[in-house]
């Protein structure tokens, strides 16, 4: 857990500067928003973090809405109660101020939640964001403080404004704020491969120099206390690059996956769900051929679909990125000798050989979309003659992962010569079958022309 003392000196702008990484960001690219939403945990965090985004906005013809969870009434928390009041009603003019002079047309909300209580808020924060962002556009890009910012406020925030983005099938950026305080570059939590950089015109980096000047509650001395937020602090925040994080770049890595397993055996309940056992009847009765000499599951979990492939198959590798899950498989499918296990992350290292049956069922989402291509690029080069691809996702958006089954199977559709001779669509998951051969079972068995 991180922990930090904002009165005390941090790591200082130079070091951060001074690393070549933050000089070569990949640019975060703007093209696709239709609008944007900045989340913000205080009034001035949103001006820290995504001040040069909200006044690049206005250049740019994007809407932007600002929502603040906290009156921001705690910073001072040493002060004499009744300060409370002025430094709530201080907040919200510096807020307006602030943004007046970034981008005139970016209203504030402010939640008005209790600043330093939003982890006891939790469910009221949902609710709060969920009807604000219930009626944006498709095309809304939900900009939020990073979740591992290390200030609870900013944590809670974040988390709640990420499930809420993906429930409403919004893409999220994330911003830090003390992450430049008590991180130095070396620190290996630092997501360096994760973030992407706004560049600054100098004409948007004085609008953000401006603004961050606005918050004299927090920048000047207050009810007899020091500033909040100490000059060398903010000298992160006057860099020309903008840092954001966008977790939708990379894929899943085998760390996320352990900590599933590390806190439950089975995390998508697909043992006992009636949900899932259909499902897997329904992948499984989709298979064009009743039996395959070389069969490769991507992604087999703890080995529920993996059981109802083997009897289909002369011989069947298993694959996970996840240890703990492949401890369970190889426990189920033990009374199979022609099942193998192994751990791999196919995305950067295959099985060899060809296979004429290659599943990927709920997997697809957990890569970044250049990582998916390149996935099913090498899968296609591995599917021997007349073999085919089964594809099984899960439709509805989950915030962690950085693509929807919508997309996975765009993804395909798009850039795959294979042909597509099965399309199983519920509101639930879609199914597709892709293959070698453009026949259909009923072509093959020579009922129809």
């Amino acid at each position: 857990m991180v922990t930090f003392d904002a009165a005390e000196t941090g790591t200082s702008a130079k070091s951060w500067a001074d690393d070549p990484r933050l000089r070569s960001l990949a640019p975060l690219d703007l093209s696709s928003a239709a609008a944007l939403v900045i989340v913000a945990a205080h009034p001035d965090d949103e001006t820290l973090g995504a001040g040069g985004l909200i006044a690049l906005a206005e250049d740019r013809g994007i809407p932007v809405t600002v929502i603040v969870a906290t009156d921001g009434s705690a910073s001072h928390s040493s002060a004499p109660e009744h300060h409370a009041v002025d430094l709530r009603q201080a907040r919200a003019g510096e807020l307006r101020s602030a943004l007046h002079i970034l981008n005139p047309a970016a209203q504030p909300l402010i939640l008005g939640l209790p600043d330093g209580g939003l982890r006891e808020r939790r469910d009221e924060l949902e609710s709060l964001l969920r009807a604000q962002l219930a009626d944006m556009p498709p095309a809304t890009l939900v900009v939020v403080p990073w979740r591992g910012d290390g200030h609870r406020d900013h944590r809670v925030v974040g988390e709640v404004a990420v499930e809420v983005a993906g429930a409403a099938g919004l893409d999220f950026l994330e911003y830090p704020i003390w992450m430049w305080h008590w991180g130095t570059p070396r620190d290996p939590t630092i997501p360096w491969h994760r973030m992407v950089g706004l560049e600054l015109p100098e004409e948007v980096r004085r609008r953000k120099n401006d603004a961050i000047t606005e918050f004299h509650s927090q920048i000047q001395p207050a009810f007899g206390l020091p500033p909040v937020l100490r000059a060398d602090f903010l000298e992160h925040f006057r860099h020309r690059t903008e840092v954001y994080i966008d977790s939708r770049r990379v894929s899943l890595d085998a760390s996320y996956f352990e900590g599933l397993y590390a806190r439950r055996a089975d995390p998508w309940r697909l043992a006992s769900r009636w949900y899932e056992t259909r499902k897997r009847s329904v992948t499984v009765a989709s298979l064009p051929s009743p039996r395959y000499r070389h069969g490769l599951e991507i992604g087999c979990s703890i080995g529920m679909l993996t059981r109802e492939l083997a009897p289909r198959c002369d011989s069947l590798l298993a694959v996970d990125i996840a240890s703990g899950a492949l401890e369970l498989a190889r426990e189920r499918l033990s009374d199979f000798p022609q099942v193998a296990f192994a751990e791999l992350d196919v995305s950067v290292d295959f099985p060899p050989g060809q296979f004429d049956l290659i599943v990927v069922s709920e997997v697809g989402y957990y890569l970044s979309r250049s990582d998916l291509v390149a996935l099913f690029s090498t899968a296609a080069s591995h599917l021997a003659p007349g073999g085919v691809i089964v594809l099984c996702h899960w439709r509805y958006p989950v915030a962690d992962y950085p693509l929807r089954g919508d997309e996975v199977h765009e993804v395909m559709q798009a850039t795959s010569a294979l042909f597509r001779t099965v399309r199983h669509e519920e509101s639930d998951f879609i199914l597709e079958v892709y293959g070698t051969d453009p026949g259909s079972v009923a072509q093959r068995e020579g009922l129809a022309p």
